[in-house]
């Protein structure tokens, strides 16, 4: 095709063509939106780096979840502040947890909703690492334990979907073996198969205030400059038992995501994190941007890249325009 036989303008002159041939789409059910829940009563705090969201108690979730399903984003992805924490992150798998009483909260009050929990441990150690520590260092098969049990709790207490995000060898194995032996062969794991040692995550570490106090993750999340490591990583977690595989960050690693979609036909997820989320909002709000454009335009990138579903917490403000 040559032109002038062949004009691309033809098809874009009016938005009934633009339209008629869209090969992309986005919609509410697409979005994942994620809440921070602390302890308290009442509590509604804004994350000061993330203008928009907020950390809040767990007798706000009846409310937060009213207004998602009331704009069609039917699922949430839950992470918690515990009262305290230890060296081991016990918290993260005690019966009444912050996670473990927000599910069950969420169930009584929202039962359609679909509740998701992340499944780590950074938010409940006293060290900030999303495992067990063995001399100052993450102990892979050490920690598989303890994921599992918090895995097994969330699902006792509801949840519909387990999310380990810790990237540990084997943990995906791990849970789904806890799970199928308790009785819980229909819950689906959203692996964080691909999850990269990102500096796009500060937003996120003061919001759960889960920040590493000594050194960083870089010796279990993936480096940013790999690609195939992450064909690697993905295809370990289907042969362990995922039925979701994620991405994250989502719109540095759209490449990724695409050579996820071309390798592997399980859903794939994309998880646009909070300092994707923070650049947007604060290039808005000095008005360098049209914040709203560019939110759309991003997770539509995301969407064509292969996503199927995206965690954003443009999720509520999303849906209110295509709501429109």
């Amino acid at each position: 095709m040559i032109f002038p036989e062949y004009r691309a303008r033809r098809l874009r002159q009016n938005e009934n063509f633009r339209a008629l041939i869209r090969e992309t789409s986005i919609a509410p059910a697409h979005l994942v939106y994620p809440l921070f829940v602390m302890p308290g009563k009442g509590v509604r705090e804004e994350v000061s780096s993330m203008p928009g969201v907020f950390r809040i108690s767990v007798d706000q979730l009846a409310k937060e979840a009213k207004e998602c399903m009331g704009l069609g984003v039917n699922s949430l992805i839950l992470f918690g502040l515990p009262d305290k924490k230890d060296s081991k992150g016990s918290g993260a798998h005690a019966k009444d947890g912050i996670i473990q009483r927000a599910i069950k909260e969420l169930k009584n009050t929202a039962p359609a909703l679909t509740v998701c929990t992340d499944v780590c441990l950074c938010e409940y150690t006293s060290h900030g690492h999303c495992g067990i520590l063995l001399d100052e260092v993450v102990d892979n098969d050490s920690t598989l334990e303890v994921l599992a049990r918090i895995a097994l709790s969330h699902a006792q207490a509801g949840a519909d979907m387990v999310a380990p995000s810790d990237m540990m060898d084997g943990r995906v194995a791990e849970i789904r073996g806890i799970l199928d032996e308790n009785n819980f062969h229909m819950l689906p794991i959203m692996s964080y198969a691909v999850k990269y040692a990102s500096a796009f995550y500060g937003p996120f570490r003061d919001a759960a205030e889960c920040a590493p106090q000594h050194g960083d993750r870089k010796a279990y999340q993936m480096d940013p400059a790999n690609v195939r490591e992450a064909l690697r990583e993905a295809t370990l977690d289907v042969e362990e038992g995922a039925d979701i595989l994620m991405v994250k960050p989502a719109m540095a690693y759209l490449d990724v995501i695409s050579r996820l979609r071309d390798e592997f036909d399980l859903p794939i997820a994309a998880y646009q994190v909070s300092g994707e989320y923070a650049m947007i909002k604060a290039a808005a709000a000095n008005g360098w941007i049209d914040g709203e454009k560019v939110m759309h335009e991003s997770l539509l990138s995301i969407r064509r890249a292969g996503a199927d579903i995206i965690i954003t917490y443009f999720a509520k403000e999303m849906a209110k325009l295509l709501n429109k």
